[in-house]
């Protein structure tokens, strides 16, 4: 029997085909219109739960800070160090110097000084040094004497390679003298292991100035009379000097370099020289 939905299908079949191809084919194709506008919709919300999905889970991307800067005036200065003195040992020689001079062997300074710190209150990093000591310089010759004692109109340098002369034979010059810098330290508050630049001046007055000779000999280099001659003047040099200075330390210890910027002997009086010295130093500040 033909019930239920087998009704049409038997109406077909009982009419023996009467409904034409045509009308079978447009039932077909409103069923196949209607199961692809289903799986689009389908797709759709598919989609759109996906995306909704994604957006949720990602996470966002935090804002990028850049570090605190350091507020230097607030650092506190209790582990910077007391050591107030300064102290330097170098290598001397006289720039300029004509070949006239005969300067040889190992000529050195000695300078001590009693040194105040003054740290900047904005950036403690900067700090004013000033002080005061004293500084001494020993030039050797070779075979030659100054002969700084001597009513001379100019400073004379005897040759004396050719005749008798001393063994050693040194000039020594001794100031006061108070230098003043500029400096820079990278950790203030641990100026005992931090790197430290400093800059500046000195001026200086000269206190003695003498001649040592020591063991006389002749031409060929015999002794011909052990002892020491000292002659003291300064009628020929400037009194007054003025020296650049430059320093680099880590820690307590350090390099240093200065460079006297008007002759070490008077205008007129000689050749014009420029003491200069560079070596090792020693300072807590």
């Amino acid at each position: 029997m033909c019930t239920g939905p087998r009704v049409r299908f038997c109406q077909i079949i009982g009419t023996g085909g009467a409904l034409s191809r045509n009308h079978i084919y447009d039932i077909m194709m409103k069923h196949f219109v209607t199961a692809i506008a289903l799986l689009a919709t389908t797709a759709a919300f598919a989609q759109k739960k996906d995306s909704v999905t994604t957006s949720i889970v990602k996470p966002a991307t935090p804002a990028a800070t850049s570090p605190a800067k350091k507020d230097w005036s607030k650092v506190t200065l209790g582990r910077r160090a007391n050591d107030h003195f300064m102290f330097q040992l170098g290598y001397d020689n006289w720039a300029q110097a004509p070949d006239s001079v005969h300067i040889q062997g190992f000529n050195r300074s000695a300078n001590f000084y009693f040194m105040f710190d003054f740290p900047f209150k904005t950036d403690p990093r900067f700090s004013v040094g000033a002080g005061l000591g004293i500084g001494t310089s020993n030039i050797f010759f070779h075979q030659q004497r100054v002969r700084i004692a001597e009513n001379n109109p100019t400073l004379a340098f005897s040759d004396e390679s050719q005749t008798d002369h001393f063994k050693k034979f040194k000039l020594v010059t001794a100031y006061l003298e108070a230098p003043i810098e500029l400096r820079f330290a990278l950790d203030p508050e641990n100026t005992n292991s931090s790197w430290k630049f400093a800059a500046g001046a000195k001026i200086g007055l000269m206190l003695s100035a003498h001649t040592k000779g020591k063991t006389r000999q002749n031409s060929f280099g015999q002794t011909i009379g052990n002892y020491t001659e000292k002659e003291s003047s300064k009628q020929y040099f400037n009194t007054t000097k003025l020296a650049v200075t430059a320093r680099i330390s880590k820690g307590p210890i350090g390099i240093f370099g200065q460079y006297q910027v008007n002759s070490l002997i008077k205008t007129n009086y000689g050749p014009a020289v420029f003491p200069y010295s560079f070596g090792i130093m020693l300072s807590g500040l």
